[in-house]
């Protein structure tokens, strides 16, 4: 048995094989990145790693019965994902896995799932350097804010901007401001049944956000968040045993 939480990472993996200014800031893929940042930290085990072009979008039973957590990145290819992923993925999360939507993941299958809405937003893309994005910690006593300071900036970076279409957040952790006055919730908490939903704004695809050290540490306190809890099953009532009198 492997010793820490156990991690996969899903990314499209299409952007980077086919834009030269993404592969320039994710040489490896954006997965190889985010694995980066939680490789070698204390309490999770070796990340692995799952693409859309790979058999069952490389979350088979095997893998997604074996993951703690889940980090979903995608953008494009939203509705490549096959509704038996999509229905194994949100089985999972409410049996207890924890899943990381990060950016534009906000519109992926699972997550909408999850939330049951459609989890429209606001957007702008400034070409080529984008705008700065000033992210707010807002409970500073929320374990994913866990040391960091009060705010950091991004210089450059993609707009998202409210109304955002979610379900009110069990917890807020993040707030972000950009240049152009909008501000927008980015970093918002849920639970269903017994798993841990997290979905954190930055991560534009051409800009090098996962090599931000306070990105990077967000991505590690989620994990750390996000897993599983020991404790037993729901049971039906029906099936339970007689208590002891």
């Amino acid at each position: 048995m492997t010793d820490g939480i156990r991690v996969t990472i899903w990314n499209e993996y299409i952007h980077e094989r086919e834009n030269e200014r993404v592969r320039a800031v994710y040489p490896g893929g954006i997965h190889e990145a985010i694995r980066d940042a939680l490789e070698g930290q204390p309490g999770i085990a070796p990340p692995g790693v799952a693409t859309l072009d790979m058999p069952e979008h490389g979350l088979p039973p095997g893998v997604l019965g074996n993951t703690d957590v889940l980090l979903w990145w995608g953008h494009k290819a939203h509705d490549k994902v096959s509704d038996a992923v999509v229905e194994a993925v949100c089985a999972r999360v409410l049996e207890g896995m924890g899943f990381i939507a990060l950016h534009s993941a906000h519109f992926s299958r699972p997550f909408k799932r999850l939330m049951g809405t459609g989890c429209f937003l606001k957007w702008r893309e400034r070409e080529p350097d984008g705008e700065r994005e000033r992210i707010w910690v807002v409970e500073p006593s929320h374990p994913i804010a866990a040391g960091l300071p009060d705010h950091f900036v991004l210089e450059h970076t993609e707009m998202y901007g409210e109304p955002f279409g979610i379900p009110r957040p069990d917890e807020l952790v993040f707030i972000s401001w950009f240049a152009g006055g909008e501000v927008f919730r980015s970093g918002c908490c849920w639970r269903r049944e017994r798993g841990k939903v997290f979905y954190f704004r930055p991560g534009h695809e051409t800009f090098p956000i996962y090599h931000d050290e306070h990105v990077r540490r967000v991505l590690v306190n989620a994990v750390r968040w996000a897993a599983p809890v020991s404790n037993p099953a729901p049971c039906i009532q029906g099936n339970r045993p007689p208590l002891e009198p």
